[in-house]
């Protein structure tokens, strides 16, 4: 037997304590009426309760019995939304632990650089750091692949010591593997491959895990998600491409949309942990859409350096506008 447990229960709450490092948010709440009575199959009626703990961008249920009197524990190292939910929690497996997903994942706003200034890349890393995104993309390009050229793994490298912001590369190449290292070495800690790069692409992303580095891959337009359904165990996050691949500036197709969303089904069902991403075309018009069908990583090159009012008003405004439409 399941049941959904809204969040914004906790919301009503009131948190006794909290206390803050430099990238979490611990918040404890104590409620004895949280504990509620469940009949169990054996006919004895006990209080169980929920006890919850981040773990690594989930949520560790551990469903125990207890005395009435004990005052049950809600823990967090990560914002809880009013309007999250935790789903697929079984009261009845006490004694036991559930990992279960938040059904809404945080809003990151990446920036592509391929709009900006090259002869002064370094400046712009800074410039976009200092803009609130929460890592940079780089689009590598080969003329292979796609029919463009851009940079490789030295100028990542010369702009590496500039910022401390994640970046990935997003390989556009053909034969990534060849030089899968070099990104590495060049300070990127995701790498993104072409499913339609690699024949093995099991191998592909081990290797890339295997150097320290978080893996992920990328779907063209036409590419069906059977082609990562076998390998979402290994993968930190899957990029849908929302146009096809070489040159910015392209037209959003929101036909992707429903790419996101029965991708986001397939991650949930599993219980992976997995961030979709999103790139091509993304702008103010287009972020609502691909949020709400499920995507949480979205890449805008184009649209946000054209914001008149600079870097940092694009990037709140990206944020806020995916982060409403987010399903509740």
């Amino acid at each position: 037997q399941k049941f959904s447990l809204d969040l914004s229960f906790f919301a009503q709450m009131l948190p006794v304590t909290t206390s803050a490092t430099s990238s979490d948010v611990t918040t404890r709440w104590f409620s004895s009426s949280f504990a509620g009575r469940n009949n169990f199959q054996d006919g004895a009626s006990r209080v169980t309760t929920l006890f919850f703990r981040h773990l690594d961008k989930q949520i560790v249920v551990d469903s125990r019995t207890c005395d009435e009197h004990d005052a049950p524990i809600v823990e967090s190292t990560y914002p809880l939304a009013s309007d999250s939910k935790i789903v697929n929690v079984d009261p009845f497996r006490h004694s036991s632990q559930t990992t279960v997903t938040y059904m809404n994942r945080p809003i990151e706003i990446v920036p592509s650089v391929l709009p900006a200034d090259f002869s002064r890349l370094g400046e712009e890393c800074v410039a976009l750091e200092a803009a609130g995104v929460d890592r940079i993309q780089w689009d590598v390009m080969d003329g292979n692949f796609v029919p463009n050229l851009t940079f490789g793994p030295d100028v990542i490298a010369s702009c590496r010591e500039h910022v401390d912001v994640m970046f990935e590369a997003h390989l556009m190449v053909a034969n990534p593997d060849e030089l899968l290292h070099t990104y590495v070495d060049a300070g990127c800690q995701m790498v993104i491959v072409h499913v339609e790069t690699t024949p093995h692409l099991h191998r592909t992303l081990g290797r890339i895990r295997d150097l320290g580095c978080r893996p992920s891959a990328a779907l063209n337009p036409s590419t069906p998600l059977d082609s990562v359904s076998h390998v979402l165990d290994m993968l930190d996050m899957v990029l849908v491409m929302t146009v096809n691949p070489g040159f910015g500036g392209q037209a959003y197709i929101n036909k992707m949309e429903s790419k996101v969303s029965a991708l986001r089904s397939l991650i949930s069902e599993r219980g992976f942990d997995v961030d979709i991403e999103v790139d091509g075309g993304i702008s103010s018009s287009t972020i609502s859409g691909a949020a709400a069908a499920g995507a949480n990583v979205l890449v805008s090159g184009s649209a946000l350096y054209n914001y008149d009012e600079g870097l940092d008003h694009g990037v709140r405004e990206l944020r806020r506008i995916a982060t409403e439409a987010q399903p509740g």
